[in-house]
Parts: C-alpha cells; sequence; structure tokens
C-alpha cells in the first residue's frame, strides 16, 4: 500500500497539533475519528478521499493511513523514527482506565505513530499533555509523577461545569484551599451552559469510568432533573446555593481585580457594585455605566485568577464545592 502513497507532509506545527489533540481528554473514538481524518485530509495527496468515503472507511484503514502521513510527516521534518513503542502502549492503558473500549476503538489506539520521535518538540511551555507524553516514556510511577510535576495526567475525576469562569477559577480556589487539581488528576471541563452540560453529560456517562461532579448555577433546575436519573453511584451533582458561580466570588476580590483592571480609567469602590443584583447584571451594568467595552465572563474570570491571593479571597459556598469535589 505505502508504495502508492503520496504524502505532503505535515508541519511541525501541524505534527504538534495533532499529537496534542490526540493525547487530551475526549472521549475515545471521537477523538481518534477526527484527528485521523484530519491528517489524512490535510497530508494524504494519492489516494485523495472525500468526506464520505472517510466517514465510510474501515478503521483499521484509516488508523493506516493516518500513521502513514504522520510518521512519514515526523521523518521529513528531520526527526529519527524509533522503534520504541512504550508511549502508544501507555497511551493504549490510559484510555482503557478512562473509557469503555470495543474491538473498533482498538483498531485505532493499536497503532504505530511515533511518538518517541516527536519528544524534542515538547517543552516546559508545552500544554500539560503533551508534557505528560514524555512522563510516559520515562516514569516507571505516572501518579507519583503527576503529583509531584503537577501534570493533571493520569486524570481521577472529573468536573463538569457550565463556563468558561469555573474552568479558569476552580483550580485557582481549589490551590488555596490546600487541593491542587493538577496533583490530583481532576479535569475542569466546560460545556458551555446548563443544557450543554445535560448533552455532555448524556455523551459519556455510558462509556466514562471515572467520576463526574457536576456544577450548576441555581436556576438548573430542569436539567438537574434530566441527570439525575442517569447518574452512577460516584458520581455527584452540586447546584449553586447563591446563583451563578460569579455571585460566589468575594466582594472585595471582584473590586481588587476591577481597580487593576481600570486602574487608567475609574477607581472602583465597593459602593459602586451595592446593588441588589446577581454579580454578572451588577459588572454588566457597572461596565455601560463607565462606558468600557461589553463585559465579558472569561475576560473578567481571567483577570480575577491574576488577583486570588489570600485564603479571604475564597468565600464560604466555594470553599465548601472545593471541598465536595476533593471528596468525590
Amino acid at each position: 500500500m505505502h508504495d502508492k502513497l503520496k504524502v505532503k507532509p505535515l508541519t511541525q506545527e501541524q505534527i504538534l497539533i495533532s499529537i496534542d489533540r490526540l493525547t487530551r481528554f475526549k472521549e475515545t473514538e471521537t477523538k481518534y475519528l477526527r484527528v485521523f481524518k484530519d491528517i489524512i485530509t490535510n497530508g494524504l495527496i494519492e489516494p485523495k478521499f472525500g468526506k464520505k468515503e472517510l466517514d465510510a472507511m474501515d478503521y483499521e484503514k484509516l488508523r493506516d493511513y493516518a500513521q502513514y502521513v504522520l510518521n512519514s510527516s515526523i521523518e521529513t521534518a528531520g526527526f529519527e523514527l524509533s522503534d520504541d513503542y512504550i508511549i502508544n502502549l501507555r497511551l493504549f492503558d490510559n484510555e482503557k482506565a478512562l473509557f469503555d473500549i470495543n474491538e473498533n476503538i482498538k483498531k485505532l489506539l493499536v497503532n504505530n505513530i511515533n511518538y518517541m520521535a516527536i519528544l524534542p518538540l515538547i517543552n516546559k511551555k508545552s500544554p500539560l499533555n503533551l508534557r505528560w507524553l514524555k512522563e510516559l516514556a520515562v516514569s516507571m510511577d505516572l501518579v507519583k509523577s503527576r503529583q509531584e510535576k503537577k501534570l493533571l495526567f493520569p486524570l481521577e475525576k472529573i468536573v463538569l461545569a457550565e463556563g468558561a469562569t469555573e474552568e479558569i477559577l476552580l483550580p485557582e480556589f481549589a490551590k488555596l484551599c490546600g487541593y491542587d487539581f493538577n496533583e490530583n488528576g481532576v479535569y475542569v471541563v466546560s460545556a458551555g451552559g446548563k443544557n450543554q452540560v445535560v448533552k455532555y453529560f448524556y455523551k459519556i456517562y455510558q462509556s466514562l469510568k471515572i467520576p463526574v461532579f457536576i456544577l450548576l448555577d441555581n436556576d438548573a433546575v430542569e436539567s438537574t432533573k434530566e441527570i439525575q436519573p442517569k447518574l452512577r453511584i460516584f458520581d455527584r451533582i452540586y447546584l449553586i446555593k447563591s446563583g451563578e458561580f460569579e455571585d460566589l466570588l468575594p466582594l472585595p476580590l471582584v473590586k481588587k481585580t476591577l481597580n487593576n483592571m481600570l486602574r487608567n480609567f475609574c477607581k472602583v469602590k465597593e459602593s459602586d457594585l451595592a446593588r441588589n443584583l446577581p454579580a454578572v447584571k451588577k459588572l454588566e451594568e457597572f461596565f455601560r455605566k463607565q462606558g468600557l467595552p461589553e463585559f465579558k465572563k472569561a475576560d473578567f474570570a481571567r483577570a480575577v485568577k491574576e488577583n486570588i491571593v489570600y485564603k479571604s479571597d475564597v468565600s464560604d459556598e466555594i470553599e465548601k464545592i472545593i471541598k465536595e469535589i476533593k471528596e468525590h
């Protein structure tokens, strides 16, 4: 087969992106199919396959085409191919520990992608999943490596939340509570709204083997009712008592964040934020009155993250949520 293949080599950046996507947390079959199809689409000149042909292709054949393009690209980029496939074996074991793997999915996972050859591309600034990939090549105890180097992987539990605010801030608050998510393998998934939380959980709960802690805003009562019948014995659902996650942020922390964000524009007093409104409404109103750009939750969360310093920056309910995630 290989004699008849014509490849347009992927760039080093494309190689690294492909490896990054293959080693993130995502449902195994969905992840591998998407990445393998993209590799073939971008790198295989002859034969050329359309989307329908790729969708209908046998998994083993799809895997073979993708790994050939990827390995050829790695070699063309100047990296010496290795005959050591320990990383592949440990990636297989990791996926098997996270998800139920059927015979068809095994065809995708049992591959000869030359991970060893691309390790020089990975450095201390690389995403945690790629830095963990290097540990797969050398570490005898992956849990100990995760704890010592705060690598997040291998994962122990999932926190499924509505938005980016929780994804950005929960790990920071957890550190102040003495529970480092990266040390303990706690991965926060931002679903993009309460309805998406339900869809996400419905998609993974039957195949996922590790616990899920579901965090929802106070208005997600119907979503909670939809999820409850599907909860497994080791899953947990928590409804925020105070409203949205932004409502849990202590007022002094919000004030400190705003003053650091807007120090060239205005000085914020707590009285400016004292109106009896949900936190997001308050902040939207404040930004509008000050003639500032539109308030965006994720941007504000990133600013809050830079200002979380003291235990007093953690509200009682946030501390309770962290405690429940830890004990879950």
